[in-house]
């Protein structure tokens, strides 16, 4: 996914949604477009060898935790009270947590930084519950409470990797709910009538799922751990 998210900022030309928003006035803005394309491209193909994949995981952790620092938490300070930020700042720790994973350190802070996340997700159903039900495919009944259904299962789910209660069913529940989310709603979306959010938001929707996977696999090791080990095996 991490090549997809650097090919699709090198085609774009600017910021694609996993690094949204950034405001025009941001200096050396079009350079640093570019690098947020270049550095996941580059790490991704590096995720592909056993040798560089603990480097390329890293340097994608590294970048994302920076990205954190300038970007989404001082987001979160100038706007405690809204939910954007929140949902911003966990939209980046899923996807730092899915790297943190696969550097293989320090696993059980990726886990909870990914359990926080989950939590501000499930907040945020809740804030926009409106237009969460909105996206609710429209064959499904009852799509309030479905919003409802998915934000508490997101907290839930949150809560439990947090907490060390049924963790590893809770990681791979909340990466299947964004799998079907991302399969249900902005799939279809894309292919009915693509645009460049609706794009964008696919992509983001396939980044968390991919990250939450790694999160949810680290409950059976480390996964470039595993690839090198069964390879040298062979």
């Amino acid at each position: 996914m991490l090549v997809a998210v650097g090919a699709l900022g090198l085609l774009k030309g600017s910021f694609i949604g996993v690094w949204q928003p950034v405001g025009n006035d941001v200096p050396a803005h079009e350079m640093l477009a570019y690098l947020c394309a270049l550095v996941p491209l580059a790490a991704g193909l590096g995720l592909f060898w056993p040798r560089t994949a603990a480097s390329a995981a890293g340097a994608m952790l590294a970048y994302f935790l920076l990205w954190m620092l300038l970007f989404r938490v001082p987001a979160v300070f100038h706007a405690p009270a809204s939910q954007d930020p929140w949902s911003g700042l966990g939209e980046t720790a899923v996807y730092a947590a899915g790297a943190w994973v696969l550097l293989g350190k320090g696993v059980r802070f990726a886990r909870i930084l990914y359990g926080l996340a989950l939590v501000a997700f499930g907040i945020g159903h809740f804030t926009y519950l409106n237009e969460t039900a909105q996206l609710v495919p429209g064959w499904l009944p009852f799509h309030l409470a479905w919003a409802c259904f998915t934000g508490a299962a997101f907290i839930a789910a949150g809560l439990a990797i947090i907490f060390g209660i049924l963790a590893r069913l809770a990681a791979a529940l909340s990466t299947l709910e964004m799998g079907v989310f991302t399969a249900l709603v902005w799939a279809p979306i894309v292919m009915a009538a693509p645009d460049t959010f609706q794009w964008d938001e696919f992509v983001i929707s396939c980044t968390l799922t991919t990250a939450g996977w790694a999160v949810a696999d680290s409950y059976r090791g480390v996964p470039w751990l595993r690839w090198r080990n069964s390879r040298r095996k062979r």
